[in-house]
């Protein structure tokens, strides 16, 4: 799948927005006060940064198919998992699958390397793989660190919050998922919400639930209500997240989950969830070896399921504190790991997902600024296509805040300013300028100048740049207070992308038929 679509699919993405879509999310996006409007993906303009060379990455491989022949994976409590492997060649022994060496690469040679996944609106559809990069906010936290500075259980308003804000924020690209748990929600019910808020107040591409497979099952049904039956079955409209049981296991939920997904043609995300040190060795090549076993074994199992369907070699490191066994965050460790995934996934031909703005601290101070610009420093350099955890990552995950939301937003358009690279062309070269203004003056009223000044440099919507006087002045704000009255103005602002009524009518039927038919579970 490319970029392009054909008449039949745009008008079949066209389906899930109004008549004024494209118009309103404009509008909003300027509301919110955003740098320039909404931006695109980024289309990656820099070289990537690599860490290890052909000798390296053939030892990683080597060692990741003796894991994979030798040890082996466990395929849990999943017996249509595990014939699949035995009639694909695989050795199964009990639960155990032992890989023939090559097996799974072969089977990956129909996933493809490049897919779009397509928003309701299709302004909005965004490339998976190549030189793209796709921003995606927090996912997971079941506390919230809200605009009053109080740590709390996450609601489902917080999570309408955060639907809108990444709506809103020029440098999200994607809705992403579980933004937070809203604990309010019977647990067998708050996909149903999340899903409806993704489909509602938003209409930028989105995740679907994996928390069990009937949960999966909702996620395509609703799909096809937004998007049309056909488009769905024809092209690529959510994804998901598929995490290894690490080490070396995947349960019955996650192989669930993932079936439905691939049968529908639907991305999987196949992802390896390491604290290194419990999880995966402490060494960066020990991890590396196990990340990609893991993600050999569980990518080439979609293949299994459906030819061609689309899959993401995912990896999410982080290393411990070896006193507390506490994760960590922002380290050179983990960096590492990602430098050297994405080297491994672009040999496998799949796109990568890792990094974040990623940070142990409770608030959004310090720390968290120093260990989120290293997670996303590394994260761009080396070539992510889809970032979760972009935006409002706190606590090692647990927390979602909205100061931390606005300060990372901001960090992200720096980050595609990054990735643009340089300005070759005319305008780029400024030879006009240089001639204009000669040797000893200044360039500050130079016609170059005056055409370029307001795009020249990226502006911060968090930064204050102003005098100490002016600061003060203003009432000595620091950058989580400015990033505060900026959440609040971009909530206040906020107005929803216009959809189909007919279509909102049929989701939202869908939504309370499903919640009628079963009782209320809290665990």
């Amino acid at each position: 799948m490319t970029d392009s679509m054909t008449s039949a699919e745009d008008t079949g993405a066209r389906r899930g927005r109004g008549e004024r879509g494209g118009a309103a999310a404009r509008r909003a996006a300027r509301a919110g006060g955003g740098p320039g409007g909404q931006l695109t993906y980024i289309k990656r303009q820099v070289p990537y940064y690599e860490v290890l060379g052909e000798e390296g990455l053939a030892l990683i491989e080597a060692n990741a198919d003796t894991v994979l022949e030798e040890i082996g994976i466990e395929f849990r409590d999943d017996p249509e998992a595990l014939a699949l492997w035995k009639e694909a060649g695989a050795d199964v022994r009990g639960q155990r699958v032992h890989f023939p060496k090559g097996l799974p690469r072969a089977l990956l040679k129909t996933a493809p390397s490049v897919f779009t996944q397509h928003a309701r609106n299709p302004e909005r559809s965004v490339q998976i793989g190549g030189g793209a990069t796709v921003f995606a906010p927090v996912y997971g936290p079941p506390f919230v660190r809200d605009l009053q500075a109080n740590r709390r259980y996450a609601t489902l308003e917080d999570f309408h919050n955060f639907v809108k804000l990444a709506y809103l924020a020029p440098s999200i690209h994607h809705s992403g998922g579980t933004v937070c748990e809203p604990v309010d929600v019977p647990v067998n019910k708050r996909h149903l919400d999340m899903l409806l808020a993704h489909m509602t107040l938003s209409d930028k591409p989105f995740m679907g639930s994996v928390t069990a497979p009937e949960r999966a099952e909702d996620t395509v049904a609703m799909a096809k209500l937004l998007f049309g039956e056909e488009f769905v079955d024809r092209n690529t409209v959510t994804i998901s997240l598929i995490n290894a049981n690490s080490p070396m296991v995947f349960d019955d939920t996650m192989l669930g989950a993932a079936k439905v997904y691939a049968r529908a043609n639907q991305a999987c995300i196949v992802t390896p969830f390491i604290l290194a040190g419990a999880m995966s060795p402490v060494t960066v090549a020990g991890t590396l070896t196990q990340v990609l076993a893991e993600v050999l074994a569980g990518a080439a199992f979609t293949q299994l399921v459906r030819p061609g369907a689309p899959v993401l070699f995912g990896t999410f490191a982080s290393s411990i504190s070896m006193q507390s066994g506490a994760p960590t965050f922002g380290t050179p460790e983990p960096s590492l790991v990602s430098y050297g995934a994405a080297q491994l996934a672009r040999r496998l031909g799949l796109p990568l997902r890792t990094g974040g703005s990623l940070c142990a601290a409770k608030t959004p101070d310090a720390q968290a600024a120093y260990e989120s610009a290293n997670t996303l420093n590394s994260t761009i350099l080396c070539g992510a296509n889809f970032v979760l955890h972009s935006a409002g990552w706190l606590e090692g995950g647990l927390s979602a805040c909205y100061e931390k939301f606005i300060m990372d937003v901001d960090q992200l358009g720096v980050a595609q300013k990054l990735a643009a690279g340089v300005d070759l062309s005319e305008n780029g070269q400024a030879m006009d300028a240089i001639r204009e203004v000669g040797p000893g003056s200044h360039y500050l009223g130079c016609a170059h100048t005056q055409a370029n000044f307001q795009s020249a440099f990226y502006r911060s919507i968090v930064a204050d740049n102003n005098s100490f006087e002016q600061w003060q002045a203003e009432g000595e704000k620091t950058a989580a207070q400015r990033a505060n009255e900026l959440a609040r103005r971009w909530l206040d602002s906020y107005e929803p992308p216009a959809l189909d009524p007919g279509i909102a009518e049929s989701l939202n039927d869908f939504v309370a038929r499903k919640k009628a038919s079963m009782p209320d579970a809290f665990t």
